[in-house]
C-alpha cells in the first residue's frame, strides 16, 4: 500500500474501513402414520427472535436484507409506544421482534423499536476528520452515514455548530458514535443522550457519559436496582436543557441494556461492531456475547480478519445465558467508493445500473432512497432511469471483472451538474490519473487539496499521489468515462 494512503487512529482504533438474514396414507387395519413434522427454517430468524439493524428501504419495512410486514406492528419511538412506520428514516438503527418465513427474505414483525443515540446541540464539527461532537458524544460520518437532505448540503459541511440534531447509530469498544443517520430537529426538542456511567457524584449528583456532565438532581430514575445509580451502568438521560456549565439538567435517567431482550432458544440477527474482542470464538457485537465453531460459515472475509471495531452481521441462537451461537458471520468491507453523477443505463432485473461507465450493483442491504424535492422517500431500482441524479457509496464489487462496485447507499436526488467520484488510483500519468477505469484529467484550472483540506500544488499533488491512493475527483463528466476535475483531494480512509 503508498504510504500516502491515509489511515487514522484516533482516540479509538478503527478497523471500520468505511467508515446480511436468516401424508402418507394406511390400510384399513391400521392407523395412519402421523404427518411429517415442518422442515426445519432455511434461513435467518425462523421462529420468534430478534433483529437489530440498519433501515434500508420501506414498503413494508428492511432490515438486515429481511422484508418485515408490518400491518399490525406496534412501533416504539425513543422510548413512546404508539409510533408509526412514517416516524422511521432510512439509516435508522431499529430493534425488530418478530417471525420470519422459511425463504429467509421476508417475515412479519411484531414490534419495532428506535431509539436514537444521542439527540441535542453540535459542540463542533471536524470536516477533515470527517466528525462532529453532540453534547459531548464523539460522532464520525462514513460513507455509510445517511444525511437528512433538509440539511444544505446534505452532508457533514451542512451541519452547524448549535444546531439540535438527532444522531442514529451504533457504538465502537470505547463509546464512540458510528453514524448510520444523521437529521435536525427543531428548537423544543427534548434532548436525549446514552452512554456509560463514570464519575459518580451523589453528594451533588453529577455523572458523566463521555465529555457531559449530567445533573441528576431533579429527575426521576428508573429501572435502577434499589433506585441507586452506579458507575458503569448503561444509560440514557433526557433533559429540556443545558445549564451555564455545559451540564444536562436531567429530567429522566433510565437504566438501559444494549443487548436485546432475548430468551432460550431465540434467533437473534445483530448488526454492529465488535466491542470486546478475545479472539474468533470469543468476542462481542455491541455488547452481545458471541462465539463462532467449525459450523460458523464467514461471508466477507475470514475468522483471522475479525478484531476490535470490525463491523460485522451476526446471526445464531442465543442460549439460556444470553451468548450467541454464529452459524454466520458477515464481515462488512471498506466502503470508500462514492460516485455522483447521471445515471447512463438501468437493468432493473440484474439490479444493476451504470454511472461514468461504472457499473453499480444493489442487494437486498443496499440502503435506498429518494431525496428529489416532494418525493415520498421510498425508491426502488425500477423507479431509476437514465440521466437522473444519482449518488452511489460502497465499495469495490469482489465478484466483479470490470469496474464495479457493490453499493450500500444509493440515492436519488434534484438533477445537478456537479460529478463526484472517490476511490483508488489506479494508474497516474503526467497529468492524470485512473479511477475504477475512468481517467480523470487536470490541468491549470484544477485546484488540490492534502487530507485536511490544505491546498498545494499540482506538483505537490503528482509527487504523492501513486497507485492506491484514496482520492475524490470533483468535475464535469466528458464521456462515459472521463473527467475533467475543477478539485481533486486526499481522503482519509476511515
Amino acid at each position: 500500500m503508498n504510504t500516502f494512503r491515509i489511515i487514522v487512529t484516533t482516540a479509538i482504533f478503527f478497523t471500520l474501513v468505511s467508515l446480511g438474514a436468516c401424508g402418507g396414507g394406511g390400510g384399513t387395519s391400521a392407523a395412519p402414520p402421523p404427518p411429517p413434522p415442518p422442515p426445519p427454517p432455511t434461513g435467518g430468524i425462523g421462529r420468534n427472535g430478534v433483529a437489530v439493524g440498519t433501515v434500508s428501504n420501506f414498503g413494508s419495512i428492511f432490515v438486515n436484507g429481511v422484508e418485515y410486514e408490518t400491518t399490525s406492528t406496534v412501533f416504539t419511538i425513543n422510548g413512546v409506544a404508539g409510533g408509526m412506520q412514517s416516524d422511521l428514516s432510512v439509516g435508522d438503527v431499529v430493534t425488530v421482534k418478530g417471525t420470519i418465513d422459511d425463504n429467509g427474505t421476508t417475515g412479519t414483525a411484531d414490534t419495532v423499536m428506535f431509539d436514537d443515540l444521542v439527540k441535542g446541540p453540535v459542540d463542533s464539527v471536524n470536516i477533515p476528520g470527517n466528525s462532529l461532537v453532540v453534547m459531548g458524544q464523539n460522532v464520525f460520518a462514513t460513507l455509510d452515514t445517511s444525511f437528512d437532505d433538509s440539511f444544505s448540503p446534505a452532508s457533514l459541511e451542512g451541519v452547524s455548530v448549535g444546531q439540535i440534531v438527532e444522531v442514529s447509530g451504533q457504538f465502537t469498544d470505547v463509546g464512540d458514535i458510528v453514524a448510520t443517520r444523521i437529521e435536525p430537529k427543531p428548537a423544543g426538542t427534548q434532548f436525549e443522550v446514552h452512554g456509560t456511567v463514570t464519575s459518580l457524584d451523589n453528594t451533588n449528583m453529577l455523572f458523566s457519559l463521555r465529555g457531559l456532565v449530567v445533573d441528576f438532581s431533579s429527575a426521576t430514575i428508573q429501572d435502577f436496582p434499589g433506585g441507586q445509580i452506579t458507575d458503569g451502568d448503561f444509560v440514557e438521560a433526557k433533559g429540556m436543557s443545558i445549564d451555564g456549565a455545559g451540564q444536562l439538567s436531567a429530567d429522566f435517567v433510565e437504566l438501559k441494556s444494549r443487548v436485546p431482550g432475548t430468551e432460550d432458544g431465540d434467533r437473534v440477527e445483530i448488526e454492529g461492531f465488535i466491542t470486546r474482542f478475545v479472539s474468533a470464538t470469543d468476542f462481542d457485537v455491541d455488547g452481545m456475547p458471541v462465539t463462532t465453531n467449525g459450523a460458523t460459515v464467514f461471508t466477507g472475509g475470514v475468522a483471522g480478519d475479525l478484531g476490535l471495531n470490525v463491523k460485522v452481521e451476526v446471526e445464531g441462537d442465543v442460549d439460556a445465558a444470553g451468548l450467541l451461537t454464529a452459524e454466520k458471520v458477515d464481515i462488512r468491507r471498506p466502503k470508500i467508493i462514492r460516485i455522483v453523477a447521471d445515471v447512463d443505463s438501468v437493468d432493473a432485473g440484474n439490479n444493476t445500473l451504470v454511472m461514468l461507465g461504472i457499473t453499480v450493483t444493489v442487494d437486498s442491504l443496499t440502503r435506498l432512497e429518494d431525496k428529489r424535492s416532494g418525493a415520498s422517500g421510498q425508491l426502488n431500482l425500477g423507479d431509476i432511469v437514465a440521466t437522473d441524479y444519482v449518488e452511489a457509496r460502497g465499495a469495490v464489487d469482489p465478484n466483479a471483472t470490470v469496474p464495479s462496485m457493490l453499493a450500500s447507499v444509493l440515492e436519488v436526488d434534484d438533477a445537478d451538474t456537479r460529478v463526484i467520484l472517490q476511490g483508488l488510483v489506479e494508474t497516474v500519468g503526467a497529468s492524470s490519473f485512473t479511477v475504477l477505469g475512468v481517467t480523470i484529467n487536470t490541468d491549470s484550472q484544477t485546484t488540490f487539496r492534502d487530507e485536511f483540506d490544505v491546498q498545494i500544488t499540482s506538483a505537490e499533488f503528482y509527487a504523492r499521489v501513486a497507485a492506491d491512493s484514496l482520492v475524490k475527483s470533483r468535475g464535469a463528466e466528458v464521456a462515459d468515462t472521463t473527467l475533467t476535475a475543477d478539485e481533486v483531494q486526499f481522503e482519509v480512509e476511515f
